[in-house]
């Protein structure tokens, strides 16, 4: 089973959606990307009622948001002059936060069109006010309109503001309620049901085959693992004793918070072979309260923060780690535990093992996305992203797409990879992830249409509203920066790869809930690049650590600039051969829990991403590769080609 990464309600786009004279009434400035795609005239039911509540955050574009941009991309390319020349927070805060004459300024026009200000931070002021007060504040009006079979309220033009303002505004979120607004101050729920893994399992990659079963491809394939732990990955990404993630901090955002995390931590690693956490190793920034918790799931995200914060002490076991939990899964709740993270200068690396699919973005969300990347990337924070488990998302979507936030310009979207480590923890090679399921026929004696029905694999593609980065330019192929069609080059994820394919994934131990009702601790392997993610964190705690403590910021720039070299293992869907195609053999329960209502046998076969494909050089599944031992090794100096 692959861990399915938890939707947020909008998206993000490359860029700042700026305040434009030329497209407002006199006197106004247009906020651009206010107005939804999804809001179109076909699917318009007239004016919403003046009486109905309106919530939203008007986010501020501070003193110099295109020198903010600059200065992000300075710091982080190896080749400016001012790299690695970090801000604190509070300077970043000082150069290039919203002054008091701005929020005063706004808070003044908010509240003489009849808007309640109801909180202010150096981010967005939340507001309130009845339609027709928000109507006369941003200078459109508000229609209700059909999406996905619902009504929701959006803007029937773009917002504009004030230019008296003088571009104190960036943009405003929620003049469109999709989703619904969530629920205040409720419980989190219990650990979610019980999964359990079958087996037969391999130790290592192909140490159990059973020659009983039918061969597939001219051999007979191995059982799956019981899933990779620390040592193994470890091995498989370069990493060295002396490569621990000392003096690093690595934060971990997701929706909600594990109840068991620090008792199922402690204990999977006293049982895996990892170091135990020293006092204060793990830690948690958590909200007073939470919302959406049946809407979002609130029991699922309990697996995702177990496997991240698991996952990164495997790689890096001196790491430091901060949780910081979201009130809920929306991007009201995400984006502020990320700014907590910015603001408060929490970490050096922010893992993200969520998003949605790009047709779901709207530029207002994106814009206040994309501040807190690049105020990051100016105190010298990354952000890591998974690019996704449904491959170009046509399988489930029926578009072919990329995933967001990972398409950002500003973040490292991370792809996925099928990995085999075999004994003495010996890395073979890797595949680009992307898995077919063909059952055992009746008579045991073949595959039923094998290589069966696509199941999942990395995310991957060619953005259809983020541009090229500078980073991309001479390394991602014109056959995929132009897939779109036209001549604007356009941003290709992932940029990094790691293990993903839960075939051959990692093992976790999580508190869960027994069908007796009882919570007990169990372990079970788990994939996704909801894996990846935390992988690569991980490897760059190690990395940063070998540069002697000096963060390594946005990586981008310093991951392509080294490209083709011994950095990385260039993966390919056939690493044994144009020929030789691969699989596992995988034995699953019927009810993922217990073998009353049978067993199923399955071969699982590698290296086939829907239409993605992991070929030589820069691909659309693992990006410029996996690490490699190259890589740590690079970060001992300053690196150039």
């Amino acid at each position: 089973m692959a861990t399915a990464l938890p939707l947020v309600a909008g998206a993000l786009a490359l860029g700042i959606p700026t305040a434009q004279a030329d497209s407002a009434p006199h006197g106004r400035d247009t906020l651009s990307g206010t107005k939804p795609a999804w809001a179109t005239a076909g699917s318009d039911r007239g004016a919403t009622d003046d009486g109905n509540k309106v919530s939203a955050r008007v986010y501020l574009a501070g003193r110099d948001a295109k020198g903010l941009a600059d200065y992000a991309k300075a710091v982080s390319d190896p080749s400016s002059p001012h790299y690695g020349a970090y801000l604190s927070a509070g300077q970043t805060q000082a150069r290039f936060g919203p002054t008091r004459q701005q929020k005063d300024a706004v808070t003044a026009w908010l509240k003489g069109s009849g808007i309640e200000v109801t909180g202010v931070n150096q981010h967005y002021l939340s507001v309130t006010g009845d339609v027709a007060a928000a109507e006369r504040a941003f200078g459109t009006q508000l229609h209700d309109y059909t999406k996905g079979g619902k009504v929701y309220r959006a803007p029937s033009n773009a917002a504009t503001v004030p230019a008296s303002l003088h571009g104190a505004v960036l943009t405003v979120v929620g003049l469109d309620n999709a989703p619904k607004r969530a629920k205040h101050d409720e419980t989190l729920p219990p650990p979610g049901p019980v999964f359990k893994n079958a087996g037969p399992f391999s130790a290592y990659y192909g140490s159990w085959t059973d020659r009983s079963l039918p061969s597939a491809y001219g051999a007979k394939q191995p059982y799956a693992i019981k899933g990779y732990t620390g040592k193994q990955l470890r091995a498989a990404y370069g990493a060295k004793s002396r490569n621990t993630g000392k003096g690093v901090t690595v934060a971990i955002t997701d929706a909600f918070a594990s109840p068991t995390i620090a008792a199922d931590a402690a204990r999977y690693a006293q049982r895996n072979g990892d170091p135990g956490y020293r006092k204060g190793q793990l830690t948690q920034v958590l909200p007073d309260d939470y919302r959406y918790t049946e809407e979002c799931d609130a029991s699922g995200w309990y697996g995702e923060e177990t496997l991240d914060v698991e996952a990164v002490h495997a790689v890096a076991p001196a790491a430091d780690i901060v949780y910081v939990g979201g009130a809920s899964c929306t991007d009201d709740d995400l984006l502020d535990s990320l700014a907590k993270v910015v603001d408060n200068r929490l970490a050096d690396i922010v893992s993200n093992s969520w998003g949605d699919v790009e047709a779901n973005e709207t530029p207002d969300v994106a814009a206040a996305y994309d501040q807190i990347f690049q105020q990051g990337a100016v105190e010298g924070i990354g952000f890591y992203f998974s690019s996704g488990d449904s491959g170009d998302n046509v399988a489930s979507t029926g578009t072919k797409q990329v995933d967001t936030p990972a398409n950002s310009a500003w973040v490292t979207a991370v792809g996925g990879t099928s990995l085999a480590v075999g004994k003495g923890d010996t890395y073979q090679w890797e595949t680009g992830w992307g898995t077919t399921k063909a059952n055992l026929s009746a008579d045991g004696t073949g595959w039923d249409a094998l290589p069966g029905a696509y199941t999942s694999g990395a995310g991957g593609g060619t953005s259809k509203t983020v541009a090229q980065p500078f980073y991309q330019r001479g390394v991602v192929p014109d056959a995929l920066a132009l897939a779109n069609g036209g001549t604007a080059r356009q941003r290709v994820t992932p940029d990094i790869a790691a293990v993903a394919d839960p075939n051959t994934g990692f093992l976790v131990g999580q508190t869960q809930t027994f069908p007796d009702g009882s919570l007990q601790y169990g372990e079970y392997r788990i994939g996704g690049t909801s894996l990846a993610a935390p992988v690569i964190a991980g490897v760059q705690a190690l990395a940063q650590q070998a540069r002697g403590g000096q963060p390594i910021g946005f990586a981008n720039p310093s991951l392509y600039d080294r490209y083709g070299t011994a950095s990385y293992h260039d993966v390919t869907d056939h690493p044994l051969g144009a020929g030789v195609s691969l699989g596992v053999v995988r034995v699953d329960y019927v009810n993922s829990q217990d073998d009353s209502d049978g067993l199923v046998t399955s071969l699982r076969s590698l290296g086939r991403d829907s239409s993605l494909h992991a070929v030589v050089g820069y691909d659309d599944v693992t990006g410029v590769g996996t690490p490699a031992a190259g890589y740590l090794t690079s970060f001992g100096g300053h690196h150039r080609r």
